[in-house]
């Protein structure tokens, strides 16, 4: 299909003729959704903030970072040719090898002509005359495009902490989610490591290796299973590459689109004998699918302390220090409930001679001095602070860009009490901008490749849709929106997710609404429903060739 409605973009100065299909971020989703548009024979281009693809991978580059999916399913399945020919060389894919493969996949699918690199999008309006986005960049350059698309990613906006004083640290300091590029070295040298999320859990061993002494701080512990990493299996590999369809399609049918062995009793409904020996097993494995082992341990609080008390005690048997063992292990969350972390000798460290845990609720940290920190009543003397505090997660990239939708509503004025979106795709008020991977969608809670290849099929196949229909806009109901929303809030209340203050609910931003942003219904549940949507001629959202001024309201046409 060949469609010529707007003609490619060029450069003029400081204003770009139109596109199609505009992309914000060069992530995963962003490259998948250039693919298909240029499938389309639509005209796009991507913006991209930083010098190179790869989105979350290009910037986190800290010591030890790691995808926690299995590297043969955190990739693009799309392309066999790309299954084929793509080695990885370990069970779990560090940070330089996945950005490798992003790079490998731009260079195949010829996509680095059409993104436009060290450009960040500052405003995005929508244009109700003519039905057309306006998008304004960091360097003063104007583009405008019939389609938005959002790219950016649920886990790229860094947080940082207002800590009193950090702006005065004489040392180093670093955030893993925008590690320097060159490197860091910090032999010899003590350094502070504030958070235990994912990212602390495995910065903490290699500076641990480095580091004259490492001093930790850490308000909340959290759950961790060994990953067990290890060089890929020749046999493992080609087991994969010989059956990857029929193994997508397994993946695609289990909540978290990732092919995992699926208990199918309740936790509860085993004797203790048998369920410790699951565990055993499980833990042994290594890996994140340790929590697939009962089917109920995110609905269930008594079974999941079962698997909550397993994890305790292997924590109090690797930690050798009893009081400090106390100190690491969780109980103040259900297992789960906040994103489980796969780690590579995390408890292990502790053993150390060098590495001080510093337990920030028993000594909260006063201030943050030219030299080091002040917690309780104690001073550390720091040369290098690193900041593992994570991200604003699903809605921070978004929040970051004044977003303008109809009669000036902005994004960020709509989601001020929570965000709100009909399949986690569009947002009523804003017509022609579609989101991959946001609030009220799986996302973070899948294999986001998996939530990608998904949400980009279904936002391409509008496109399709739209342009066959020559329709003007496409904009999500607010009717369709709100009862979205209610089934997001009551399948979160149906499970343990909601009793743990994490970063799924944005507690971890000062201000930002309580509101459980993933849809937890599952990836086989959520594609069900937006095909059966599509299906119905994209019922829950208003299309039409144009949008007509009835006093100061626009009145939808429907094609």
């Amino acid at each position: 299909m060949q469609h010529t409605d707007l003609m490619e973009g060029r450069a003029d100065g400081n204003v770009v003729e139109p596109f199609d299909v505009l992309i914000v971020g060069a992530g995963f989703a962003g490259m998948y959704m250039l693919h298909l548009a240029r499938r389309l024979g639509l005209s796009a281009v991507v913006l991209e903030t930083a010098s190179g693809v790869g989105g979350t991978w290009f910037w986190n580059r800290y010591p030890g970072a790691r995808c926690d999916v299995e590297s043969m399913q955190y990739s693009y399945s799309f392309s066999e040719e790309l299954q084929q020919e793509w080695h990885w060389t370990e069970r779990y894919a560090s940070q330089p090898e996945i950005l490798a493969y992003a790079n490998h996949v731009a260079r195949k699918l010829d996509l680095l002509r059409d993104i436009e690199f060290n450009t960040r999008v500052i405003r995005a309006a929508f244009q109700e005359e003519d039905c057309r986005w306006s998008v304004s960049t960091d360097r003063g350059t104007q583009y405008r495009a019939k389609w938005c698309v959002m790219a950016t990613g649920c886990l790229s906006a860094t947080q940082t902490p207002n800590i009193p004083g950090l702006d005065t640290f004489k040392g180093g300091t670093y955030h893993t989610g925008n590690w320097p590029h060159e490197g860091v070295t910090l032999s010899g040298q003590n350094v502070g490591v504030i958070g235990t999320g994912s990212s602390g859990i495995q910065v903490v061993p290699e500076l641990a290796k480095q580091a004259k002494h490492l001093y930790v701080f850490q308000r909340t512990p959290n759950f961790s299973i060994p990953a067990r990493n290890r060089p890929m299996d020749p046999e493992y590999e080609d087991s994969w590459k010989t059956n990857y369809a029929e193994r997508r399609a397994l993946a695609r049918s289990m909540p978290a689109g990732i092919l995992s062995q699926f208990g199918d009793k309740s936790a509860l409904a085993v004797s203790p004998e048998e369920r410790l020996q699951e565990y055993e097993r499980r833990w042994a494995a290594g890996g994140t699918s340790f929590l697939a082992a009962y089917p109920d341990l995110l609905k269930s609080a008594e079974a999941n302390e079962t698997a909550a008390e397993f994890v305790r005690e292997k924590i109090r048997h690797v930690v050798q220090n009893p009081t400090l063992a106390e100190q690491l292990v969780p109980v103040d969350h259900p297992i789960g409930a906040k994103r489980i972390c796969a780690d590579t000798q995390y408890f292990e460290t502790f053993n150390r001679e060098n590495v001080t845990l510093v337990d920030l609720r028993a000594n909260p940290i006063r201030e943050i001095s030219p030299e080091g920190i002040t917690a309780g009543s104690d001073f550390y003397d720091l040369d290098s602070l690193v900041l593992a505090t994570g991200f604003d997660a699903i809605t921070g990239a978004l929040s970051k860009i004044d977003i303008v939708g109809r009669q000036g509503l902005t994004l960020k004025e709509k989601w001020r009490d929570g965000p709100n979106t009909y399949l986690g795709l569009m947002s009523s008020g804003f017509p022609n901008l579609f989101i991959v991977t946001g609030p009220g969608s799986p996302s973070v809670l899948t294999n986001v490749i998996v939530a990608i290849e998904d949400n980009g099929r279904w936002i391409a196949d509008c496109l399709a849709h739209l342009v066959e229909a020559d329709a003007e806009y496409i904009e999500a109901t607010a009717s369709a929106e709100e009862t979205w929303m209610d089934q997001v809030r009551e399948a979160a209340e149906g499970t343990l997710y909601t009793q743990a203050k994490s970063w799924y609910l944005g507690v971890n931003i000062p201000g930002k609404p309580a509101v459980f942003m993933p849809y937890v219904g599952g990836v086989p549940t959520y594609q069900k429903i937006c095909d059966e949507v599509a299906a119905a001629g994209y019922r829950g959202f208003s299309i039409g060739t144009r949008l007509k001024r009835t006093g100061r309201n626009m009145e939808a046409q429907r094609c």
